[in-house]
């Protein structure tokens, strides 16, 4: 075997031999060739093992010929599931999220008890505190505070709980029904303890009949503030049925009985009455205004022209005390109250809180969750 075969042998791992050379006897050993000292080799460093499962290169002479079965097929790359692990983490945030949602509903649905039976977070002050109510929208027979069985029901609580020293109302509201608003402002003048306004973008007609009956009224530069007056709507819709073809049969107990229905015109008598019952109505809003505010009734019906006057000519007219913000107006309240420092507390209806955090939970609006929760969180005080 030759030199070259030995190698290739070795190097191949062929178990195959080859026919001696020519020229070599049979039964002999061929000749060794002689080796010659070499300087020692130095040590090669060995090549990292192929991740990907192939054999580690072999050194081969030039275009010799690869035996069949050399090459190793490279394993296939591992699977990637990462998205699995994904959704399996997603599938578990929503059950856990489904089953704390269930577990507060349980909780925030179960009986309630603030106090001793009351309905009003009131009961959960311990220290000198000024009482906020907020009195949003139209004044109507709702339940809010914006009505007067809600605005009582508060006033109530916060005049029985010794530690809540003052109120401060926080009004946005255009006004509403004149009698609720007669109603409100009744409660508010005969409140024991300090009342003071804060007025926000809007305090009119009804809603100032209210305001009027505080002991102090801050108002912003640019809120609108008055509209002394009454307005009675009357719509007559007949001509618009007789262009449908439309005809109305009123069957009454007395002429009048179908004045201000929509289906025919006022009468210059029915108009007269009802103008009346407009003027009579805005005397009490006048009066009241003139006993809330301390000023005479000739100066009130001078500014009772239907209009709102802006924060600053409200100040200088006298239908308000003073521009100023909610964090001044609860200072004010402190301290008409004798009191140096005091807590806040938001005064409502329990329930409404109640319902507040059920809707929240039920929101998909971040934006609206974030304002809602800000908004229960600042129940406790104006931090």
């Amino acid at each position: 075997m030759t030199d070259q075969n030995q190698w290739q042998n070795s190097a191949w791992g062929t178990g195959s031999s080859q026919p001696p050379a020519p020229g070599t006897p049979q039964g002999q050993p061929a000749a060794q060739p002689q080796v010659q000292p070499q300087p020692a080799a130095q040590p090669q460093p060995q090549p990292a093992p192929n991740p990907y499962g192939y054999g580690a290169p072999q050194p081969r002479a030039a275009y010799a010929a690869q035996p069949q079965g050399a090459y190793v097929t490279p394993a296939a790359p591992p699977k990637r599931r990462g998205w699995i692990v994904a959704l399996v983490g997603v599938l578990a945030f929503f059950v856990l999220g489904i089953a704390s949602i269930g577990s507060c509903t349980a909780v925030m649905t179960a009986p309630m008890t603030l106090g001793s039976g009351s309905s009003s977070w009131a009961d959960t002050v311990t220290g000198d505190t000024v009482g906020i109510i907020n009195i949003n929208g139209t004044i109507q027979y709702d339940g809010s505070t914006s009505s007067p069985e809600g605005l009582k029901a508060q006033l109530d609580a916060a005049e029985q709980n010794p530690h809540i020293k003052a109120v401060v109302l926080r009004v946005n509201s255009g006004g509403g029904v004149a009698t609720a608003g007669e109603e409100m402002s009744r409660y508010v003048r005969d409140f024991s303890k300090p009342v003071v306004v804060s007025c926000a973008s809007l305090d009119a007609s009804a809603a100032y009949m209210i305001s009027s009956q505080a002991d102090y009224i801050y108002t912003g530069e640019t809120s609108a503030v008055g509209s002394i007056g009454v307005i009675m709507s009357v719509t007559d819709l007949s001509g618009l049925y007789e262009k449908l073809g439309i005809s109305v049969d009123n069957i009454t107990s007395a002429d009048a009985k179908d004045s201000g229905d929509g289906s025919r015109p006022l009468t210059e008598e029915e108009r007269a009455w009802y103008q009346a019952q407009v003027d009579q109505i805005n005397d009490v809003f006048i009066r009241t205004v003139a006993e809330g505010r301390g000023m005479d009734e000739a100066t009130v019906r001078s500014l009772a022209t239907g209009l709102t006057f802006t924060g600053i000519d409200a100040v200088e007219n006298g239908l308000a005390d003073e521009i100023g913000t909610l964090e001044m107006a609860v200072d004010k309240a402190a301290s008409l109250a004798g009191v140096s420092h005091a807590d806040t507390v938001y005064l409502q209806s329990s329930t409404s809180d109640l319902s507040r955090l059920l809707d929240i939970m039920g929101s998909t609006d971040e934006d609206t969750t974030s304002r809602a929760l800000k908004e229960l969180e600042d129940r406790v005080g104006l931090e």
